[in-house]
């Protein structure tokens, strides 16, 4: 059991009364108190050589999870490598003024607004470069809605090509970014976006805000080329897990109620400690769990748009490697990867487990009935004959001659049609 679940699962009826959270809030916070929980489910393992048996216990797959957040954000990370293409790129954060944060705060639906104002302050950037050729260049925003000391403080961080492609796939290289263009442009499209869904009280704000940040907001841009892993693993680390590691919470004090943490100050880099009440600790970290079906992550440019101009691409990781990264991130190669052991090896005798039962709510699952599920699903996605030749020993006896299930009838292959407008394939 992690800190977090000590300290959340001991002021679950006070979060829940006292503090009205939101419904996606009490969600993930059930979803992380009860992950690795065996009442809940899982799969037990046997050896078939030496009759071993393991029970691993399923997971929430919570991004408020400490534990399965890990493998959401390697998985997060993963897709958005095959995204980038093979150039230089740089790593942008885009801020906004502090009077700014209770609105975003308040109504969550605001912060589309960020993306929107990053996206159109970039394209308008390269726009501005040629008007006839309209270069496109490819970014991906990622939204942080905290500081390094958990206080609400929405931002943007973005990976930015250096570079653009034409309508006719002519590649354009770009090294000078005007970073007074970016603050000012910013600044001006959130707070016009802003203006159009806030009352009219809002213009008060504006003006002061304009008056206060006269030279835009704060855009930071590093003016060397980054390497795309070490932006990737930067901007992934904190995607799908709490906005602090467990290794960052030093103490839970449960006589006098406190937790203390600790962080680099950003100004400085110094090294801050501090110590705060743990309900105030659960109410940091609860107001960063995003809406559901809200999008962190998206994308735009030549890495949203599906193009024939961008077969031309050159991709950072080739499509012929994508199957190996995407091995890395299954349950068993995380383990071996993470904690340098096989979580289905036997411990007796060193051969491969197998899973014999699943177990759910206290329920057993049939296996049986799990593959017939699969089964049905994979024929009708793909309706091809199955031959008996292509599934286990145990499994010949599910099928009849010509390889149709038993009471199912003969088995008839399937009309295709051609359709010409779309060119694909439709089975009836």
């Amino acid at each position: 059991m992690s800190i977090l679940q000590d300290i959340f699962r001991d002021h679950y009826e006070i979060i829940e009364y006292t503090c009205h959270p939101r419904e996606v809030e009490l969600e993930n916070i059930d979803k992380m108190i009860h992950c690795g929980d065996p009442s809940f489910g899982g799969a037990l393992y046997c050896c078939e050589k030496c009759g071993q048996t393991k029970f691993v216990p399923f997971r929430c797959h919570s991004r408020f999870c400490p534990t399965c957040g890990v493998l959401y954000s390697i998985k997060r990370t993963t897709a958005m490598s095959f995204k980038l293409i093979r150039c230089a790129h740089r790593h942008c954060v885009l801020t906004i003024a502090e009077e700014l944060r209770p609105f975003f705060l308040t109504d969550r639906s605001l912060l589309n607004c960020l993306f929107q104002a990053v996206n159109q302050a970039i394209s308008r950037f390269f726009y501005n470069l040629n008007h006839k050729r309209q270069f496109v260049p490819g970014f991906i925003c990622v939204l942080h809605t905290f500081g390094r000391d958990l206080k609400w403080n929405p931002h943007i961080h973005c990976i930015l090509s250096e570079g653009g492609f034409d309508k006719d796939g002519f590649w354009r290289s770009v090294t000078h970014f005007n970073y007074k263009y970016f603050r000012k442009a910013f600044q001006t499209v959130l707070l016009n976006l802003l203006q159009d869904k806030l009352p009219a009280v809002f213009k008060k704000v504006k003006a002061q805000i304009y008056h206060s940040s006269s030279k835009g907001f704060y855009v930071y841009m590093k003016p060397h080329k980054c390497e795309y892993r070490q932006i990737l693993s930067y901007i992934g680390r904190y995607l799908g897990r709490p906005v602090i590691a467990a290794s960052r919470i030093d103490n839970y004090d449960r006589d006098n109620d406190t937790v203390t943490f600790h962080y680099n100050r950003h100004e400085d880099n110094k090294l801050i400690y501090e110590t705060i009440p743990a309900l105030e600790f659960a109410k940091r970290l609860m107001r960063h769990i995003p809406e559901k079906h809200f999008k962190m992550i998206r994308y735009y440019g030549i890495y949203a748009r599906h193009r024939n101009s961008d077969k031309m691409i050159r991709r950072a990781i080739p499509a012929e490697k994508r199957n190996a990264y995407r091995s890395f991130t299954t349950w068993r190669n995380a383990i071996i990867l993470a904690f340098g052991y096989d979580p289905i090896r036997c411990p007796q005798c060193g051969h491969i487990m197998v899973v014999q039962k699943l177990y759910y709510r206290y329920k057993r699952v049939s296996l049986y009935e799990m593959y017939l599920k699969i089964c049905k699903k994979s024929e009708y996605l793909h309706p091809t004959p199955k031959r008996t030749s292509m599934c286990p020993p145990n499994m010949i006896s599910l099928f009849k001659k010509g390889g149709a299930f038993y009471g199912s009838g003969p088995y008839t292959s399937p009309k295709k049609i051609h359709s010409k407008s779309s060119r694909r394939i439709y089975s009836r």
